[in-house]
């Protein structure tokens, strides 16, 4: 309950700090790079070290990645055929393929599933969703910023990118079974808590309700991409064709059908892929997903 009290006070206040004309609206551009920069990394060398890998962990950490994957296949050829910008194209990619399966997936899964679901979804989270973001989502990122395919410049924003050192650190750890001093373990889960306030403040400081806005007809496609045809390829690849019923599949299905991850809007807005857009996402997203996750529960209850 405390992580959806979180989730609306930071967004009202972003959009209320909108209406102050003392303060510098602006100041999302310094949230995102904190968040990017040092929450992320720090969430990374906390978790990935501590996962136990084996067979039954490729579902859930699939998930995430065949969701992005099919994101980029879904609005890159879309796109092109009805000749949308690139800033379009990646914004829509970076925020409808990335599911929020931790802050807003943990509480849920746990309410739903009891704690022996965070289980799952912390494996949907981590090695899936956001070593997606770190990876496949900044060369995303940094692709259609651009404008034009330079793999030289693009392959150096990747390796460059933090969260992305981080991530290979991280995992030279975990194949060393080497962890970090608990002290300096809790100061990582400290700062890495940060990551969901500092960004819904910045979303909400980009959030704008304009009627006339052009981005609405994006906004409708990127939600049912995300809300409801991810977790229906999701369901008829893991269950129908793969034949599981585990509980772990239930979890995964609900994780898939959750909002926009909001590292995924910060970092398209970081990188000008319209920004108003993926704030949209967020924004809107987080409420309409309470109703659709409704239905998705009901759905994985007689699978």
């Amino acid at each position: 309950m405390n992580n959806f009290i979180l989730i609306f006070f930071f967004l009202t206040l972003g959009l209320l700090l909108q209406r102050v004309k003392q303060f510098p609206t602006s100041v999302y551009k310094l949230l995102n790079k904190i968040v990017i920069y040092v929450c992320l990394p720090a969430i990374t060398l906390y978790h990935i070290p501590k996962i136990k890998w084996n067979a039954d962990l490729l579902f859930p950490i699939g998930s995430g990645w065949i969701s992005f994957i099919l994101a980029f296949v879904f609005f890159h050829f879309l796109g092109k055929k009805l000749g949308w910008s690139n800033k379009l194209i990646g914004c829509l990619i970076l925020t409808a393929g990335l599911s929020n399966s931790s802050f807003l997936g943990y509480p849920i899964i746990e309410a739903l599933f009891g704690k022996k679901g965070l289980e799952t979804a912390v494996l949907v989270d981590q090695p899936g969703t956001f070593v997606v973001v770190s990876t496949l989502g900044i060369f995303v990122a940094a692709f259609y910023s651009k404008g034009s395919p330079d793999a030289l410049g693009i392959l150096k924003k990747v390796v460059l990118f933090p969260p992305f050192i981080t991530f290979v650190v991280a995992c030279l750890l975990n194949v060393f079974q080497v962890e970090f001093d608990e002290s300096l373990q809790a100061i990582l889960l400290k700062i890495g808590s940060f990551v969901t306030p500092l960004a819904l403040l910045s979303v909400g400081l980009q959030l704008t309700f304009d009627r006339r806005s052009r981005h609405w007809k994006f906004l409708q496609l990127g939600l049912f991409y995300k809300l409801i045809l991810a977790p229906f390829i999701i369901l008829v690849l893991y269950v129908f064709i793969l034949k599981q019923h585990s509980e772990a599949i239930k979890i995964t299905l609900m994780e898939m059908a959750m909002a926009p991850m909001i590292t995924g809007a910060i970092l398209a807005s970081t990188y000008g892929l319209k920004p108003k857009l993926s704030s949209m996402m967020i924004g809107f997203g987080i409420p309409i997903s309470f109703i659709t996750l409704t239905i998705w529960y009901f759905i994985v209850s007689y699978i």
